[in-house]
């Protein structure tokens, strides 16, 4: 797993220079541990790491360099904003 999130980590800060590494690594994990989960309670079939990297890898793509403004504006995700949390 540690292979998985380290690549999609340094996608996605490469993708977004707004967010810290430890930022963009807890993403990757809630972005992993969410499609994951999603899947089983849908009662579908676990399809393998590859496809969950491809998910998270497209969200990357899709909505990384905003990712942060995201977090700003969903209550779900508030703890996360600390003052440290963010580059200056």
């Amino acid at each position: 797993m540690e292979m998985y999130f380290e690549r999609l980590t340094n996608e996605l800060l490469s993708k977004n220079n707004t967010l810290s590494y430890a930022q963009a690594r807890t993403w990757i994990e809630l972005l992993w541990e969410d499609f994951e989960s999603t899947q089983a309670k849908t009662g579908r079939e676990y399809q393998g790491k590859q496809v969950t990297e491809q998910v998270v890898r497209q969200l990357i793509t899709n909505y990384g360099e905003r990712l942060h403004e995201f977090i700003a504006t969903n209550p779900k995700y508030s703890h996360l904003l600390k003052d440290d949390y963010l580059k200056h």
